[in-house]
């Protein structure tokens, strides 16, 4: 792979040993919901992960990221117990960018590690020897060993996603 389609994502993970394999698809400035992306890939949405920007209620502490299956929605009350807050909320998309410097659906933890903000990844992922995530940028995924996401992360797992309404 040329150098200039490394993301940071990318580079951490080279830097610290950890195995991926990208899976680029489709146009980078067209968003794609996660079960495209899965779709697009060929792997089961079960297993393409999205990353979500939470948000306190309150706003007096640091954004949250939340890891979760591309065919479930995140759990706020759970997030919440887990991150030991009181009540949580999402961030509009204009605020995930804002505060990530990334665009929504290439939203990446491991883009935003000089961040510090706490990462959780929900349990299900422990179910995948690997899982789909986003390079920090639309178009192009990195699947990765699960238990090398959660070390390079600092990730916290937890049951935070419930099926999706409707």
């Amino acid at each position: 792979m040329a150098d200039q389609t490394k993301t940071n994502a990318m580079r951490v993970l080279d830097a610290k040993k950890v195995p991926y394999r990208a899976a680029h698809y489709g146009d980078a400035d067209a968003f794609h919901s996660a079960e495209e992306v899965a779709a697009l890939i060929g792997l089961p949405s079960a297993q393409v992960f999205k990353t979500l920007v939470v948000l306190s209620a309150k706003g007096n502490s640091k954004p949250i990221l939340a890891i979760v299956p591309g065919d479930q929605e995140l759990d706020l009350k759970a997030l919440a117990s887990a991150a030991k807050e009181k009540k949580l909320r999402m961030a509009s998309y204009a605020e995930a960018e804002s505060l990530t410097g990334l665009q929504v659906g290439g939203i990446s933890a491991l883009a935003l590690l000089n961040k510090r903000w706490k990462t959780f990844l929900d349990e299900s992922a422990t179910q995948w020897p690997e899982i789909a995530v986003s390079a920090g940028q639309r178009g192009i995924n990195l699947i990765v060993q699960v238990k090398g996401l959660v070390k390079v992360c600092g990730a916290r797992i937890a049951h935070i996603s419930r099926q999706q309404a409707g």
